[in-house]
């Protein structure tokens, strides 16, 4: 049975930058393989600086003095050594462009080992900055390569000003290598939402949000062609697609790999599909959809390996009423459901939570929805897909960064405590403490 237990404000900050929008955002948490240390990072509250403390994952105290990345402007993403750490960030680079470009460092003892552009106009020839970053790093040992998957867009040349997204595979050294069949400069469209986990070799798991109609498991595509596997069917609207992998607070713990297996699992929030039209502009294999639900609901998906969609995937036949028979629904009630993320305990349970809006208030088509928060919720899943017990319910304790399976079997991340409002847009505010969360399945 899950146990929720919480350490409630219990991490001094040197001062982090949370708003409504940030308060859910990308805070970098992961734990060293040896389970003695964790780093959490996060931004500082001036909007520039990249903190990252160490933590003890037992207590949730700091351990030793943070290191910063004074230039950065985002902890998009995080890796745990049990020597170090490496950090996804953007930073204005002086000759290039005027928005931050993607950038990975990595510190081993304290002092930092490499600094590399994941962008720029001297990488692959494609002139790449990354705004919001709004994706992940991560690791395989095995496979001997980092890789962060991205949002980017042109600052020159042919394609400046168009949104995209790339997959970088970088050395433990600190090199970027160009893979074929792995690595990408240009991969969904206007990408709005990623979910991506490593694997044993390249290309690792990734999973992408277009808004041209559909959500594809592009682990062998690293794009959106028709030749991947389509997860989901989406009614969509330029730039936006419902916000299946958290909208702009991020795209992180939304794929997880099962726990020694080759298997994964995949959670987002979707307003269903019905009444499958040509997408005359794509051609053939891609199609324009109706919302089935005015609310979001919440769906997973469970991969075979780190490419292959256990059952069907979703249909692309025009003029198909039920666009979404494929889907594995976890809820089906009229509450709206966000901020959907997922994690392993183990290699044959997971745990998938989200936060409900009750009564809700869905004036944005394909965006998100206002209205009196009823809680977070917490389900156990299967590696079958199915529902273990009821879902449990906590009206203090939220989601605001990676979910992390630590070496006793639980699975915690950071959050702010505070009291949750889902109203509408507030103020910006600065914080001087982080809380965490654990949930447990014993």
């Amino acid at each position: 049975m899950s146990r929720l237990l919480t350490f409630v404000a219990s991490l001094a900050l040197a001062s982090a930058q949370l708003s409504s929008s940030s308060l859910e955002s990308h805070n970098s948490f992961r734990c060293l393989p040896d389970g003695k240390t964790a780093f959490l990072a996060y931004l500082d509250a001036s909007g520039k600086g990249v903190h990252i403390q160490g933590v003890n994952p037992k207590n949730f105290t700091a351990v030793g003095t943070p290191i910063t990345i004074k230039d950065g402007k985002e902890a998009g993403g995080l890796v745990a050594h049990n020597d170090g750490f490496a950090l996804l960030t953007n930073e204005v680079v002086s000759g290039e462009s005027k928005d931050p470009l993607p950038v990975i460092y990595k510190y081993t003892n304290g002092k930092q080992a490499f600094r590399t552009l994941l962008g720029g106009s001297g990488l692959s020839g494609d002139a790449l900055a990354s705004p919001d970053i709004n994706g992940d790093l991560v690791f395989s040992e095995k496979a001997g390569y980092y890789a962060a998957y991205i949002v980017v867009t042109s600052y020159s040349g042919w394609a400046s000003g168009h949104f995209g997204d790339s997959i970088r595979y970088i050395t433990p050294q600190g090199k970027v290598e160009e893979i074929q069949g792995a690595s990408s400069s240009w991969g969904c469209s206007h990408n709005t939402g990623i979910a991506f986990e490593a694997a044993d070799e390249p290309p690792f798991a990734s999973l992408c949000a277009e808004d041209q109609g559909a959500i594809w498991l592009n682990t062998e595509t690293q794009g959106m062609s028709n030749n991947g596997v389509k997860i989901s069917n989406e009614h969509v609207i330029n730039g936006a697609s419902n916000e299946p992998m958290g909208g702009m607070s991020g795209s992180y713990s939304s794929l997880a790999r099962f726990i020694g297996s080759d298997s994964y699992i995949f959670s987002w929030a979707s307003r269903g599909a019905i009444n499958l039209s040509a997408n005359d502009w794509m051609g053939d294999g891609y199609t324009h959809s109706e919302q089935r639900t005015t609310n979001r609901n919440v769906a997973i998906a469970l991969l075979s390996d780190k490419k292959t969609l256990v059952g069907e995937q979703a249909t692309s036949k025009v003029g198909a009423k039920d666009g979404d028979s494929q889907v594995n629904w976890i809820t089906d009630g009229t509450n709206d459901c966000s901020n959907v993320h997922v994690a392993a305990f183990d290699n044959s349970t997971a745990i998938v939570t989200w936060e409900e809006i009750s009564n809700p208030v869905c004036d944005n088509e394909a965006m998100g929805c206002s209205g009196k928060f009823s809680g977070t919720k917490f389900q156990v899943v299967n590696s079958n897909g199915k529902k273990i017990g009821k879902a449990i319910t906590s009206d203090d304790t939220f989601i605001a960064g990676d979910m992390v399976t630590m070496s006793d079997g639980r699975i915690c991340w950071p959050y702010v405590s505070m009291t949750w409002n889902l109203n509408g847009p507030v103020q910006a505010a600065d914080v001087k403490k982080m809380s965490f969360a654990c949930i447990s399945n014993k």
